[in-house]
């Protein structure tokens, strides 16, 4: 490799040792040469301090110190990131090997990008893999629609995200997706069709189970905040239902995962109304909601059961990350 920019991954950290060192090693396995590694813990109670203590002669800089929520955590590991590229992976999540070259590959094929991103596995508790989240080549337009990408898979240039500004700590569960609409807004992303660099994990406690109900709220913040600012304008005018529409879908979405059949089945309605093209894609989880609110019995367990079923037959098929 005849340059190798200097990449800067942030980790924030807070009480999650059931999975922190298992992310500590996927990023510090890379086989990418030139790594600086941010761990910022929010003051944790468990045993994740010393894990990190553990690889500390590894990381540039770590701290343990209370802060005002994930956003601001990360945000400190931004301020003291010095790298071209910046990554930002979650104390659950994981880097598949070669993630990070291939994304400092992206980088040399798109100079201009804001951003790159892959598709990104889901994983369980355990770490077995029961999904992939494939995405597209979006662009501004597509963003502003809901159409949301995993953040574990994502790595931004770092000059873009000094422009567009950190996170905005008002945001608990919508962070990433404010902060990619503001960097598309200065500069297009890419989309790097069949990778898979990331990995992000969905269990009990993760914030779109746990507080899954909430998320509806933010999406429509977000959709309000987007029409009134003047960087998105003229676009948002064109893209106001489908802005809208987006949104119910973000919402309907999240009430379908918290079991809230009616409520979910109201926004998927409110959704069609102002853009029937939004429900592309969302037909079966439409279905999945008409049965719960009529009170199907174990549908939830099914459901996991067929898609788990259904991606590892896929994966059968057709191969692992590339």
């Amino acid at each position: 490799m005849q340059h190798a920019p200097l990449v800067s991954i942030v980790t924030p950290s807070f009480n999650q040792a059931a999975f922190l060192e298992q992310t500590l090693r996927s990023v510090l396995e890379q086989d990418y040469p030139s790594i600086e590694y941010w761990v910022i813990d929010g003051g944790s109670t468990d045993t994740s301090v010393e894990i990190i203590k553990q690889y500390a002669p590894r990381l540039a800089g770590w701290v343990s110190e209370k802060d005002k929520g994930q956003a601001d955590g990360i945000n400190k590991g931004f301020a003291k990131a010095t790298g071209e590229i910046i990554g930002w992976l979650n104390s659950d999540d994981l880097y598949y090997p070669g993630a990070i070259a291939g994304a400092v590959e992206a980088f040399r094929l798109y100079p201009e990008a804001s951003f790159v991103f892959s598709d990104v596995e889901s994983i369980d508790e355990y770490g077995n893999a029961f999904n992939l989240m494939r995405y597209g080549d979006w662009k501004l337009p597509d963003l502003m629609t809901f159409h949301i990408i995993g953040q574990p898979g994502v790595f931004m240039r770092r000059a873009v995200l000094e422009q567009a500004g950190y996170l905005d700590l008002s945001y608990n569960y919508l962070l990433d997706v404010q902060l990619w609409l503001k960097m598309a807004a200065i500069a297009e992303p890419y989309y790097v069709p069949g990778a898979v660099w990331a990995a992000a994990r969905i269990h009990s406690d993760a914030k779109n189970i746990a507080h899954a109900k909430d998320f509806g709220a933010e999406a429509f913040r977000l959709a309000k905040w987007l029409c009134e600012e003047e960087r998105f304008y003229p676009l948002s005018g064109k893209l106001f239902n489908k802005i809208w529409a987006g949104a119910h879908r973000l919402n309907a979405f999240y009430l379908v995962e918290a079991g809230q059949y009616k409520p979910a089945l109201r926004s998927y309605a409110k959704m069609l109304r102002l853009a029937p093209s939004a429900s592309k894609g969302t037909l079966k989880r439409m279905g999945y909601a008409v049965l719960g609110a009529l009170g199907a019995q174990n549908l939830r367990q099914s459901y996991a059961n067929w898609r788990l079923k259904h991606y590892q037959n896929s994966q059968n098929k057709g191969g692992k990350h590339a």
